[in-house]
Formats: structure tokens, C-alpha cells, sequence
């Protein structure tokens, strides 16, 4: 019977900068298809049709004021931030599967939250992402280029011939 692997660390790195220790949480961004409702004669209800994608965000916690962080508010370029979070995930047979994701943006909101003497401080912070790309094991899975028209699952480019179509 196999047991779930579960994620027994992480570390989150910000234009290549090294956040160990200082990253309590980071909640990856959802994948969301963006739909609409099609129903014609001859169909007894609706189907959805494919739109494309919902933006995505990654959020992140930190355990501090980060001045890099910061400093990086108001970048203008959509991609001027590259995140990069690696994890192991383990079982309990010992085995270690590695994950990365690797993504760019830009901040979109910085919460300082509350400055109260004695407790711990948290700003958190949401990164609006142009680009993600998801690997296990160092095998790419998943990698998200908005800008670029791309959008490869597991070894499928997906947009390839739409691209092909608009000459690009």
C-alpha cells in the first residue's frame, strides 16, 4: 500500500536571494481553466468551453520585513520578479521526491499586517505571476508562458498550433 508523500521542507528564493528560515508558508498559485457555458439545439444542457486560463498568483509569507521585497514594489515590467520555491517531499519509506516551482511577476500587494511589541511579524505578500513552470524530480510537468502563448503539460505544448496559426 503506498503512502502519501509529504512536504518535510521547503526554501523560497527571490531574484536568486535565499530565504531560509525566513518563509514560514507559500501557497502556490491555483491553476484554473477560465469556461463558459455552451448550449445549442440537439444538446440537453450545457457544456464548457475552454477560454483559456484564469491568472494565477502566488502568495507567500514572510517571517520579517524584507527590504528586497520592498524595494521591489511598483516594478513595472510583468515579469520583474522571479521567484523560485524547491521543496522535498517525503514518504514513509524514506524515499525524497523533489518539487520546484519556478515563476516571474510582479507584487501586487505587500500586507505589513499589525506591528503589535512581542509578537511575531508577518508580511504577506501576493506575486501576480506571467510565467510558472512546475517540476518533480527535475522532470518540467507543467510550464505556464502567458506572454509568450505557451502552455506545455507533461511534454505536450498545447498552444503549439495556435501559435503555428498566428505565425508566431
Amino acid at each position: 500500500m503506498a503512502l502519501p508523500k509529504k512536504l518535510k521542507n521547503f526554501i523560497l528564493f527571490n531574484d536568486g536571494r535565499g530565504y531560509l528560515g525566513e518563509i514560514p508558508e507559500v501557497q502556490p498559485p491555483k491553476l484554473t481553466r477560465k469556461t463558459e457555458d455552451y448550449r445549442s439545439g440537439g444538446m440537453n444542457g450545457p457544456i464548457k468551453l475552454d477560454q483559456g486560463m484564469e491568472g494565477m498568483e502566488l502568495e507567500w509569507t514572510a517571517a520579517g520585513y524584507l527590504r528586497e521585497v520592498f524595494a521591489q514594489w511598483g516594478i513595472l515590467k510583468h515579469d520583474g520578479v522571479a521567484l523560485r520555491f524547491t521543496g522535498a517531499c517525503q514518504a514513509e519509506d524514506e524515499t525524497v521526491m523533489a518539487i520546484e516551482i519556478v515563476a516571474r511577476g510582479r507584487h501586487t500587494e505587500i500586507d505589513s499586517g499589525k506591528a503589535k511589541a512581542g509578537d511575531n511579524t508577518e508580511i504577506k505578500i501576493k506575486t501576480a505571476l506571467s510565467y510558472y513552470k512546475l517540476s518533480i524530480d527535475g522532470q518540467p510537468v507543467i510550464e505556464i508562458d502567458f506572454v509568450n502563448l505557451v502552455e506545455i503539460v507533461d511534454g505536450v505544448d498545447r498552444l503549439a498550433e495556435i501559435r503555428k496559426a498566428l505565425g508566431i
